[in-house]
C-alpha cells in the first residue's frame, strides 16, 4: 500500500510517507457537456489523449459514519486493475489542506481493510461499510509540458449514480507534475478562451452524498479547522478558500433556480471574503490584493440590486407594489446570471485561488506576521475592531452614513468572530463565544434594519416605484424611530457582553 496526501477540492496539496518528499497542486474546472465537446475538438494540448474508461464505487455506513469524520473510502476501476483508496481531513477549496490519502490495489469490489496504518480510521465501522454510490467517467488524459512545468490534464465525462438519482460529471483537473505551479493557473485561462470553465470545489465523493441528500440549495458558511499551533498566514489561506467554496455551492444553485437564500448566501461569501482580506491586509505586501478586493466589491455589487428587492418584497404591504417588485426582481436575476456568467467572474475565481494557494504573499520573508500564531493574531484584530462598534454607541442621532460605517465595523467583527471561533475551543471561551456572537447578532439585525429603510427611497426610484401604492411603508419614520431605540438598547447589551478573547 503506498500512503501520500491527496486531492483538496479544487487545489490540493499532496505528501507522500512521514516527511514532504513531493508537492503536487492541482486545480479543478467545471464545464458545460457542449464545452467539453468544443474542448475536445480543438484539443490545445498538443497531443492526442490517452482514453480511459473508469468505474467508481464509495462505501460508507448507512448512516454516513465514514463522511461525518471526513472520511472517504472507494474503488476504483480501470481497465482490468482496482485500486483503494481511502482519503481523509477533507478540507473546502483553494489549497487550504493537506488530505492524507492510503492506496492499495485489491482484487475485486470488497474493500480490504486490514491494513495497521488505516485500521484505527474505520473505528470498527468496517462491517458496516456498504456500497453507496458509483461514479462513471470516460477519462481524456494529457500531458502537457510549458516551459520547465509538466502538468498532466484529465477531463472526466460521465455521471454520478445513487440509488434511482444521477447527476452528470464534466470536470477538467489540471495537476502540476513539475516545474512551477504557476502554469496551471496559464492552463486554466487557456481552457476558459475555448469554453467557459468555473472553478471546481466539490469532490466526486462530494457529489455523490449531495446527490442522496435532498436537492441542494443554499449553503451557509461553516467553521473552517483551525488550530492555535499554525501561522495568521496558513488561516487566513484556510478561511479564504472556505469563503470561496461557499460562493461557487451557491453560485451553482442559482444555476438552478433564482432562489432569495442561494442569492443572499452567495453575496455573504462576497463580504466575508472581503473582510477577511481587510482583516488581514497587515499578511499583504502583494500588489495583485487590491485588484483582487476590488473585483470581489464589484461581483459583491452586481448581486446587490437582486437582494434589495428581496428584501423590499418581503416587506411590501401592498399587492401592487408586491407585483411591480417582483416584475423588478426578474430583471434583476437576470443581470446577476449575466454577470456570474462573464468571462470578468470566471477570471476572478480563477485569479483569487491563484493569489490564495500560490500568491507571493505566502512566501513573503516577514518573520513576525508569518509567524505569529493565528490565536494571537486574531485577539489582536478583535480588539481593535471591538474599539471601533464600542465608540459607536452615540448613534441615536447619527446620520445615515455614520450608522452605515458601525454597521460595516460590527459586521467585521462578527465576521471575524465566527473566522477564528476554533481557536477558542475551551469550555469557557465557547460559552463567552456564544453569548458574545448573540449579542452581535442582535446589534446587527437592527443596524441592518436601519440600512435597509436608509437605502429603499434611493432604491425605490431607481426602479421608479416610488409613487406606487404603499411605497413609502418600506422606509416609515415610526419604523426608523422604534429600530434606533432598539439598536441603542442592542449596543449596550453588546458593550456588556464578556468579550471572549480576553
Amino acid at each position: 500500500m503506498t500512503h501520500h496526501a491527496g486531492r483538496v477540492s479544487s487545489i490540493a496539496m499532496k505528501r507522500r510517507g512521514a516527511e514532504d518528499i513531493m508537492q503536487e497542486t492541482e486545480l479543478k474546472l467545471e464545464l458545460s457537456e457542449p464545452g467539453a465537446r468544443s474542448l475536445l475538438k480543438k484539443n490545445p494540448f498538443g497531443s492526442s489523449p490517452t482514453i480511459l474508461q473508469q468505474r467508481s464505487i464509495y462505501f460508507d455506513t448507512p448512516g454516513w459514519d465514514l463522511s461525518k469524520r471526513g472520511l472517504s473510502l472507494r474503488i476504483r476501476q480501470s481497465g482490468n486493475e482496482r485500486i483503494q483508496t481511502l482519503k481523509a481531513g477533507g478540507g473546502t477549496a483553494a489549497g487550504s489542506f493537506i488530505r492524507e490519502e492510503w492506496e492499495r490495489p485489491v482484487a475485486g469490489d470488497t474493500p480490504m481493510l486490514d491494513d495497521p496504518q488505516i485500521r484505527d480510521l474505520f473505528a470498527g465501522d468496517g462491517p458496516k461499510l456498504a456500497p453507496l454510490f458509483e461514479v462513471h467517467v470516460k477519462r481524456h488524459r494529457w500531458n502537457v509540458i510549458d516551459g520547465d512545468a509538466t502538468v498532466e490534464v484529465a477531463l472526466d465525462l460521465g455521471k454520478v449514480v445513487a440509488a434511482d438519482r444521477e447527476a452528470p460529471v464534466c470536470e477538467i483537473e489540471l495537476e502540476k507534475k513539475a516545474g512551477s505551479p504557476t502554469a496551471l493557473f496559464a492552463l486554466a485561462r487557456k481552457v476558459d478562451l475555448i469554453t467557459p470553465a468555473h472553478l471546481g470545489v466539490l469532490s466526486k465523493a462530494e457529489r455523490g452524498y449531495r446527490l442522496l441528500g435532498s436537492a441542494p440549495g443554499a449553503v451557509k458558511s461553516a467553521a473552517t479547522p483551525l488550530n492555535s499551533e499554525m501561522s495568521a498566514a496558513t488561516a487566513f489561506a484556510r478561511i479564504a478558500a472556505a469563503c470561496l467554496k461557499q460562493f461557487r455551492l451557491n453560485e451553482t444553485a442559482l444555476g438552478w433556480s433564482r432562489d432569495a437564500d442561494a442569492l443572499h448566501q452567495a453575496r455573504v461569501s462576497l463580504r466575508r471574503l472581503r473582510s477577511l482580506c481587510s482583516i488581514c491586509k497587515s499578511l499583504f505586501d502583494d500588489n495583485r490584493f487590491d485588484h483582487l478586493r476590488e473585483e470581489l466589491k464589484w461581483l459583491a455589487s452586481e448581486l446587490g440590486d437582486a437582494r434589495n428587492i428581496d428584501v423590499m418584497i418581503d416587506r411590501a404591504s401592498s399587492e401592487a407594489l408586491s407585483s411591480r417588485l417582483q416584475d423588478a426582481r426578474d430583471d434583476a436575476y437576470a443581470a446577476v446570471e449575466a454577470s456570474l456568467s462573464s468571462v470578468r467572474a470566471r477570471s476572478l475565481m480563477i485569479d483569487a485561488t491563484e493569489w490564495i494557494s500560490i500568491g507571493d504573499w505566502r512566501t513573503q520573508s516577514d518573520e513576525m506576521l508569518h509567524e505569529q500564531s493565528s490565536r494571537d493574531f486574531a485577539s489582536d484584530v478583535f480588539d481593535k475592531l471591538w474599539k471601533k462598534v464600542a465608540k459607536g454607541g452615540s448613534f441615536i442621532d447619527a446620520d445615515d452614513e455614520i450608522r452605515h460605517k458601525m454597521r460595516i465595523a460590527a459586521k467585521k467583527l462578527r465576521y471575524a468572530a465566527e473566522f477564528f471561533e476554533p481557536l477558542y475551543a475551551s469550555k469557557a471561551e465557547a460559552k463567552r463565544h456564544r453569548r458574545f456572537i448573540k449579542a452581535m447578532e442582535g446589534l446587527q439585525d437592527h443596524l441592518g434594519s436601519l440600512n435597509d429603510i436608509a437605502t429603499a427611497p434611493e432604491m425605490l426610484a431607481k426602479l421608479e416605484l416610488s409613487d406606487v401604492a404603499d411605497a413609502k411603508d418600506l422606509f416609515s419614520a415610526e419604523d426608523k424611530s422604534k429600530l434606533l431605540k432598539d439598536a441603542a438598547e442592542a449596543h449596550d447589551a453588546f458593550v456588556n457582553t464578556r468579550r471572549f478573547w480576553r
